[in-house]
C-alpha cells in the first residue's frame, strides 16, 4: 500500500496501573492523569432505630455506577452520618420523642453530583397506635399495624410491614426489604432487617446496608401468657444493628436468660440501627445508624501519545480533496 513519509514526530506508550480509593470521612478526590471514567460507589449513613420498643432503622441509600466520568479538578467528598438512635423516654415512648434520626446523605461532587440518600429512622406509635416507617435510602420498618417505609429507587428497599397490632418490623436494606412480622405468632416481636447488598468495588466482594432489627417490647410481662418469647429482630447481613430483647433483669423466665443487646449499624457499612427494648425506654437510647462511605476504583488505562510520520496516500488525496490537508 502507498505511503507517503511525513516528518518526524514523537510517539510514547505507557500503561496507568488500576487504583482504589476509599473514603470514610469527608475530603476531595483527584482523578490519575489518564482516568476519564471510574466505577464509584457512593453509600449513605443508615437510620438510628427506634427506642421503647420500636422500628428498625433503614440502611443508608447504595448507589453504585459502573463507569461515571471523571473531571482532572478535585471531586469533593461528604460522608454521611448514621442517625442517632430514638432518645430515652420515661413518659411512654411518645411519638416523636422516641423516633430514630435519618440518616445523612453522602455525595460525590459538587456539578450533577452522585447523592446517595440517608436511610430511615425507625418509629413507634403512642400506646400500640400505628406508625408508618419513614421512607428514606432504605425505609425504616413500619409500627404495626402500618407499612414499612419507602425507599430511594435504585438505592435501597422498604422497610417491613408490620401487618397486626403488637409487631413492629425492621428497616430495609440495600439489598432486600425489611422482613414483614405479624399474626400468627406471639406479638410483641421485632423483625428482622433487610439484608444489605454485596459489591467487589474494593477488590473483593463486600456486603453493605444491612436494614436494622426492631426491638421486643414488653417481653416479660408477656413472655408467660401464651405470646411465646418474645425476641429482638436480628439486623440484616451487611452491618444492620440488632434489635433488643429483654434480660433477666427484667423476668426471671426461661428463655430469657440471655439479652440481646440493641446494636449500632456498622461504621462505614451505612446499616440501620437497632430498636431498643420497651423496658430500657427510660433508661438509655436506641443504637445510631453506621456511617457511609465512597469508594472509586479507577481501572487501568494503556495508552499510546504522538501520532505516525506515515500516512496513506489515499487518506491523504480525500483529505486534499476535501480541503482538509494542512
Amino acid at each position: 500500500m502507498p505511503r507517503l513519509i511525513g516528518a518526524a514526530q514523537t510517539t510514547a506508550s505507557g500503561s496507568q496501573s488500576a487504583r482504589i480509593s476509599t473514603y470514610n470521612s469527608s475530603g476531595s478526590f483527584t482523578a490519575l492523569a489518564k482516568t476519564t471514567n471510574a466505577w464509584v460507589l457512593a453509600l449513605a449513613g443508615g437510620g438510628g432505630g427506634s427506642s421503647s420498643g420500636g422500628s428498625g432503622g433503614g440502611a443508608g441509600g447504595h448507589l453504585e455506577v459502573p463507569s461515571h466520568p471523571l473531571p482532572q479538578s478535585a471531586v469533593p467528598i461528604t460522608i454521611g452520618a448514621g442517625g442517632a438512635g430514638g432518645p430515652p423516654d420515661p413518659t411512654g415512648g411518645f411519638y416523636p420523642i422516641t423516633k430514630g434520626r435519618v440518616g445523612s446523605n453522602t455525595v460525590f461532587g459538587s456539578a450533577a453530583p452522585l447523592t446517595a440518600i440517608g436511610g430511615g429512622g425507625g418509629g413507634r406509635g403512642v400506646s400500640g397506635t400505628p406508625q408508618v416507617g419513614e421512607p428514606g435510602g432504605s425505609g425504616a420498618g413500619g409500627y404495626g399495624p402500618a407499612n414499612g417505609g419507602n425507599a430511594t429507587s435504585g438505592q435501597g428497599f422498604r422497610g417491613g410491614n408490620a401487618t397486626g397490632g403488637g409487631y413492629w418490623a425492621g428497616g430495609g436494606g440495600a439489598g432486600a426489604t425489611g422482613v414483614d412480622i405479624g399474626p400468627p405468632g406471639g406479638q410483641y416481636h421485632g423483625g428482622a432487617g433487610g439484608a444489605g447488598k454485596a459489591s467487589a468495588i474494593s477488590g473483593s466482594s463486600v456486603t453493605r446496608g444491612g436494614g436494622g432489627g426492631a426491638g421486643s417490647d414488653d417481653g416479660g410481662l408477656y413472655a408467660g401468657t401464651g405470646n411465646g418469647n418474645p425476641g429482638g429482630g436480628l439486623g440484616g447481613s451487611g452491618g444492620g444493628g440488632n434489635g433488643g430483647k429483654v434480660g433477666p433483669t427484667y423476668s426471671p423466665i426461661a428463655g430469657l436468660n440471655v439479652p440481646q443487646r440493641w446494636t449500632a449499624g456498622g461504621i462505614n457499612l451505612g446499616g440501620g440501627g437497632g430498636g431498643q427494648t420497651s423496658y430500657a425506654g427510660g433508661l438509655t437510647p436506641a443504637a445510631p445508624g453506621g456511617s457511609g462511605t465512597v469508594i472509586v476504583n479507577e481501572p487501568e488505562v494503556n495508552y499510546v501519545t504522538g501520532t505516525s510520520s506515515c500516512w496513506d496516500l489515499r487518506q491523504v488525496f480525500r483529505a486534499v480533496k476535501a480541503g482538509n490537508w494542512t
